[in-house]
């Protein structure tokens, strides 16, 4: 069942992005459907969260997205290379958001190789947010969509993942952040194959 946009416009970013543990991240793109249920992301708390793009109310051609409503794509450019893609949260002006930092490969595996240049399915194919990107192909240009679909959307099939096997720890990356760089907002599967490396 696809997930409404009222799912994604809860208060609490930190309890959403626990709860979208083992919804499925899915896209229709060039006519080509992949997906696989999310198994690691990170949660970003703006303005007062010195980790997000959106702290202390920063508001930039760039981040402008994370004001929308809840349900939108936000996906940039880091590095020059990779896309990163991030949930937007909560209600409009209120910059929440949530970066999908892995997924478990389900649907369409045999393009997401094609799209990755593997041979083999292995935990780099979809484990690390700039891999999951490509695997499902999102790029920059679909910055902005909602994910009522039809090129990208969640869906939710019934998975619940017990507290107890969700494993927080620090976000990754984000040691500009200060004492926000340590707070435990980093959310994965305990035991799953797919996460990327402890840190």
């Amino acid at each position: 069942m696809q997930v409404s946009l009222d799912y994604f416009q809860q208060e609490d970013v930190l309890k959403l992005g626990q709860d979208l543990l083992g919804k499925y991240l899915m896209t229709r793109i060039d006519g080509q459907l992949t997906g696989g249920q999310i198994v690691e992301v990170e949660a970003y708390r703006g303005p007062e969260d010195k980790a997000s793009h959106a702290w202390n109310l920063r508001r930039t051609k760039r981040n402008e997205v994370m004001y929308w409503e809840g349900g939108t794509c936000y996906v940039y450019c880091c590095y020059g290379i990779h896309a990163l893609f991030n949930i937007v949260t909560h209600k409009k002006e209120v910059p929440h958001a949530i970066l999908i930092r892995a997924i478990q490969p389900e649907i369409g595996i045999d393009v997401m190789l094609q799209r990755r240049k593997a041979p083999h399915l292995k935990r780099a194919t979809t484990g690390g947010p700039g891999a999951l990107t490509q695997a499902l192909g999102i790029t920059t240009k679909h910055n902005g969509l909602s994910l009522t679909g039809p090129l990208i959307w969640i869906e939710d099939k019934g998975v619940s993942i017990p507290e107890k096997d969700i494993l927080s720890s620090p976000r990754v990356g984000i040691d500009y952040a200060g004492e926000d760089a340590l707070l435990p907002w980093r959310y994965r599967i305990k035991d799953n194959a797919w996460t990327s490396p402890a840190k």
